[in-house]
């Protein structure tokens, strides 16, 4: 039998008690469960492999929602929710999208920012604690003008993303950007406007936004794909590499409970109502028939996944948990 050396064994210990944390003993006093504290998450940021390119899903918190309230047929979106065992309201995941294709890095949609309050805003934390930082960001894909979307954009009327170029439908910006659009919208729109314009304009006043016309290939392996309804000029991003794909639709599903069952609900966010509708119908028709990876913007963390057709409508299948992308 080898004896080990007493230095040697010292110097293990020590170094083992330099990076382990301590352990209370027994007669130590812990915190009472009632004393105050505020819990959070660990950082929110789940990576795999699209074919050469690293995709990084970043959670920008939740934003509570009561949906029955803010959707159509109600009664039915109460009843999904019941019947999936959830409470209402819900906390609506809001993710975003880092794509690392190893010579560029684009950022897909931003998160809110200053914008909904305690929940939210945690787009660029759980961007640092997946070791990058805003200025890593060479271009900005939004999906659409939103405040959960383009909010994170700018802060106090400064830009976030020091280097990003910004991209978008020209329909969006030709909407929410617009003062005769908004001197006409109802009064349940006009805080949208006022948070595009303080959130957008600061890139727009630093020609670091550009417009796209509909179907579009921004980068290599990156295309836009038009999703009209939502918002007028709402994309979907299609994520390519070896023969791999990736749709990140945006908005497409607000109540995964309800509206991959039945698409046609609506939501009161929805520009247009029935176009958003039949948008939906043909988005997850595609998407169950060609077997694409999803990601969705407002589906539980970290919101990939598959849609498959069931019965009239469709359902939700998460992709399995990938330990060692």
């Amino acid at each position: 039998m080898r004896v080990v050396p007493a230095a040697i064994i010292a110097s293990v210990v020590a170094s083992a008690a330099a990076v382990l944390p301590t352990i209370a003993s027994a007669d130590e006093p812990r915190p009472a469960a009632s004393s105050g504290w505020v819990a959070t998450q660990s950082p929110g940021f789940y990576r795999f492999r699209l074919g050469d390119f690293r995709i990084t899903v970043l959670s920008d918190g939740t934003a509570p929602r009561d949906l029955p309230k803010i959707m159509s047929n109600p009664d039915v979106v109460r009843a999904s929710f019941v019947d999936a065992h959830q409470m209402l309201p819900v906390e609506l995941s809001i993710n975003a999208y880092l794509i690392d294709t190893g010579t560029k890095r684009i950022l897909v949609d931003t998160g809110t920012g200053e914008l909904f309050g305690s929940t939210s805003g945690d787009i660029v934390a759980n961007l640092r604690a997946a070791g990058y930082v805003p200025a890593d960001v060479d271009a900005i894909l939004l999906t659409h003008i939103h405040g959960d979307h383009s909010g994170g954009l700018s802060v106090e009327g400064r830009p976030v993303f020091s280097r990003a170029t910004v991209y978008i439908d020209r329909r969006d910006t030709a909407y929410w950007l617009s003062a005769e659009e908004e001197a006409k919208a109802p009064a349940n729109r006009r805080t949208t406007f006022e948070q595009s314009h303080k959130t957008v304009d600061p890139y727009v006043k630093a020609e670091r936004l550009k417009t796209f016309d509909g179907p579009t290939e921004l980068f290599p392996g990156i295309s836009s794909l038009s999703e009209y309804g939502h918002t007028p000029g709402m994309t979907g991003y299609m994520i390519e590499s070896k023969g791999q794909r990736l749709l990140l639709w945006g908005d497409i599903i607000h109540a995964t409970e309800a509206q991959f069952a039945d698409p046609s609900i609506t939501i009161d966010y929805d520009v247009d109502p029935r176009e958003a509708a039949a948008t939906r119908k043909r988005v997850l028709t595609d998407a169950a028939t060609n077997a694409y990876l999803v990601g969705g913007a407002h589906l539980s963390f970290p919101g990939i996944g598959h849609v498959s057709a069931a019965g009239s409508g469709f359902k939700w299948v998460p992709a399995p948990y990938e330990a060692r992308p």
